[in-house]
């Protein structure tokens, strides 16, 4: 088994249901258990209610933390996404 964690620096949007949802459903992928910690709350990544309800805001720091047998790939696949959203300010 095998863990991955990441930080990523302060996001410029915020993860309302558009990003909260590619998010749960790239999560959802893998077969490795997926948290997001935003302060003092942390949530599963596969819930969408549960990332929406981190009420992280644009400028917070978002930590992706993995565990199991595609950990690495999937802290790489959740970063991209929240990566993405600040690109295109989902």
């Amino acid at each position: 088994m095998s863990r991955d964690i990441r930080n990523c620096p302060g996001t410029v949007v915020d993860l309302h249901a558009r990003p909260a949802g590619a998010l749960a459903v790239a999560a959802a992928k893998f077969s490795s258990a997926i948290s997001l910690t935003v302060g003092a709350g942390s949530a599963d990544a596969t819930s969408v209610l549960g990332v929406m309800g981190l009420g992280a805001t644009s400028g917070q720091q978002i930590t992706v933390a993995a565990e199991g047998p595609d950990a690495a790939q999937a802290v790489a696949a959740v970063v991209a996404i929240l990566a993405e959203a600040t690109r295109v300010g989902a």
